[in-house]
């Protein structure tokens, strides 16, 4: 009689999961790890003190490296360094030994990331990186590894056992070089003085860099397209200009284009329940004289917080001289995601 076939891996039943079990190991998990980032700040000291002066006076680049794990690591800190102030690229070991190893330099300083020390395509370019002239911080998990050794400066990032309970899945370790990296950032970025404006600078896309980077002048209407009558404008002309430019209010400007005042679609409504005639009215005496202003070089968000803190839907922009230039709403402001 032939033997049944073997059933494929994807077509065998799944064993129904130990809830209490898988809640155990990921509480092991979390206490294993957090233990390993804790330690990492009793050994900071004359070492981590000299990686930040050798990278600020370096004149070039931080070229991370690393293999499998850690050249994931790896890659994660040269982008958190470029992003916070500290020109980074990562340079992939085994590229490096066939060509890529031409984008470093003598100036820049080179960051190898392996917790054994050991990672054959980062130790067979130690000699060549040695030969360049070019600074070497290590950060491994074995001082007394080759990587180790050869370092100009030695990150210990080494832990007291994987969070894997085979201790073999880089877990804790990875944990470990991500926030031995992360510290680093942080102490160039404080170093450099870097400010929110340079961090919103390198991330233009985001919500910070819309808040930190875009002006009153790149939203606001202007031209034509700014709702505007002289003070003798009859009420009439003055309505006739708020929906034609359909900003829901239009500022009151004299022949040199100071702004006097300013009337909104608010400000009609109350005046209709007045009961007063309004064909004789002119725009000086409907208007709110002196209203609040804002420079066209101001942040938007500026705009955003005068917009809330004075209850208004509508500010008119001026220039050095404090003519009337340009009118934004809330809606501009919320289209450009500054609100």
């Amino acid at each position: 009689m032939c033997a049944a076939p073997p059933q494929c891996i994807e077509c065998a039943p799944m064993t129904a999961p130990d809830t209490s079990r898988a809640l155990q190991l990921a509480s092991a998990t979390l206490d294993i790890e957090a233990q390993a980032v804790l330690a990492l700040k009793h050994r900071l000291g004359a070492d981590f003190a000299r990686a930040v002066r050798l990278v600020l006076a370096a004149g070039g680049h931080v070229a991370v490296m690393g293999m499998g794990k850690s050249g994931h690591v790896g890659r994660k800190l040269a982008a958190t360094l470029a992003s916070t102030g500290t020109p980074a690229i990562f340079v992939h070991p085994a590229e490096a030994s066939h060509g890529d190893l031409g984008m470093i330099r003598p100036q820049d300083v080179v960051l190898a990331i392996s917790n054994s020390g050991e990672s054959e395509e980062i130790t067979r370019l130690l000699p060549l990186i040695k030969r360049l002239g070019t600074p070497l911080i290590g950060m491994t998990g074995r001082a007394d590894s080759t990587l180790g050794r050869c370092a100009d400066v030695l990150l210990d990032a080494s832990v007291e056992r994987e969070a894997c309970p085979l201790n073999l899945a880089p877990t804790a370790s990875t944990t470990a070089q991500m926030a031995l990296g992360d510290a680093l950032a942080v102490a160039l970025l404080d170093a450099r003085g870097f400010k929110a404006e340079d961090f919103a600078r390198s991330h233009p896309g985001g919500a910070l860099g819309r808040r930190l980077l875009m002006r009153v002048q790149d939203l606001m209407r202007s031209g034509d397209e700014v709702p505007r009558v002289p003070p003798d404008a009859t009420l009439s002309e003055l309505m006739r200009e708020m929906t034609h430019k359909g900003l829901g209010a239009s500022a009151i400007a004299d022949a040199d284009g100071r702004v006097l005042g300013i009337f909104t679609d608010g400000d009609l409504r109350r005046l209709v329940e007045t009961g007063r005639d309004l064909r004789a009215l002119t725009a000086r005496e409907v208007m709110h004289p002196n209203p609040h202003c804002i420079a066209q070089e101001a942040l938007a968000a500026e705009a955003a917080a005068l917009m809330e803190q004075r209850r208004v839907t509508v500010l008119l922009a001026t220039d050095a001289q404090g003519q009337l230039v340009g009118a934004l709403n809330s809606n501009d402001l919320m289209r450009a995601k500054v609100i």
